[in-house]
């Protein structure tokens, strides 16, 4: 019989570069946390496979499922997501055991030349598979009185990219954290003002996700864990799971720490909904003290989804969740 003390901790992965790099530093962690071996099983999922738009596919849980599926036929002990792409519903059989510390949640512009969003030539062409991005683009070029396009784009970083250094596009729009965590901030020509992009619900946190039943991993992963991550993180998917939105909505929203010297005081969310003309934006904020508690943050969450559903925050997404 197998000693399950010794034996290497399977980490279910997508395939893809970004995807092995972030579950390879959270695999090193593990080791040092267990002191036992923990190997990378890759999993394709049905959007590494499809090459519709997120928006055809449906967003939601197309980079999961697979990963989900794995955890609860027992082929794999934990699994690494961003935490964007999870579905705010979770299943009971599963838990999130770690949300480490977040990366800079922010979009980044890399453009050719070097160039800023505000310096873009007119009818510069910018590529992005997000609604929330193409929605808010749009209305920040509006407000600047920018003419651009916005290019629907998928594929991996370096696809992305290579249609900015191939001359196909002028500019790309990208997570700061994936290129953090790739080696490839060298590329990032300016880092987006959240005050201009906001970006999606929960953009640069990871989640390990493990079954319920495995209480002794659960235990030992939430060591992981960070509290201020985790309360940020929950109170911006409580506004979107409050607006009925799904993964590739053009929703955005960001919880900050807002800190008096050494000391944390307060947290403000913010939220954004957009038509993708950028024509219509509702975006609200809210502030309050620190959530003690998952509850509260969701409480936060759905008080400013409230808020932003009076503005008329429904007709504006293209999505919503099942």
């Amino acid at each position: 019989m197998t000693d399950t003390s010794t034996r290497p901790l399977r980490l279910g992965t997508r395939r893809s570069k970004l995807a092995m790099a972030q579950s390879g530093q959270v695999a090193e962690t593990v080791r040092q946390l267990t002191g036992r071996p923990v190997e990378l099983v890759e999993i394709t999922t049905y959007g590494d496979v499809s090459r519709e738009s997120l928006a055809q596919i449906g967003g939601t849980g197309v980079f999961v499922s697979a990963l989900r599926d794995a955890l609860l036929a027992g082929e794999i002990d934990l699994a690494v997501h961003s935490l964007k792409d999870l579905p705010t519903a979770q299943p009971d059989d599963l838990v999130l055991a770690a949300i480490p510390v977040r990366e800079d949640p922010r979009d980044v512009l890399i453009a050719r030349d070097g160039l800023t969003f505000e310096r873009l030539p007119k009818g510069a062409r910018i590529g992005t598979g997000s609604p929330r991005r193409t929605a808010q683009l749009n209305a920040w070029a509006r407000s600047l009185g920018l003419d651009i396009e916005t290019v629907p784009i998928r594929g991996n970083i370096d696809t992305r990219v290579g249609f900015v250094t191939d001359g196909e596009l002028d500019a790309v729009v990208l997570a700061a954290a994936g290129l953090a965590r790739i080696g490839r901030t060298e590329d990032i020509t300016e880092f987006l003002d959240p005050d201009a992009v906001l970006p999606a619900p929960g953009q640069g946190a990871l989640a390990v996700e493990c079954a319920a039943t495995n209480a002794q991993l659960v235990a030992r992963l939430a060591e992981l864990d960070d509290p201020y991550t985790r309360v940020a993180v929950t109170a911006e998917r409580s506004l979107l799971a409050a607006l009925e939105a799904g993964c590739s909505a053009p929703v955005g929203a960001l919880a900050d720490l807002l800190v008096d010297g050494q000391v944390v005081t307060e947290m403000r969310l913010r939220g954004v909904v957009g038509s993708t003309d950028g024509k219509t934006l509702v975006q609200l904020s809210t502030t309050g003290p620190v959530p003690s508690s998952s509850e509260e943050a969701v409480a936060l969450g759905r008080e400013l989804a409230a808020a932003m559903l009076d503005k008329g925050a429904a007709g504006l997404m293209g999505e919503r969740a099942l």
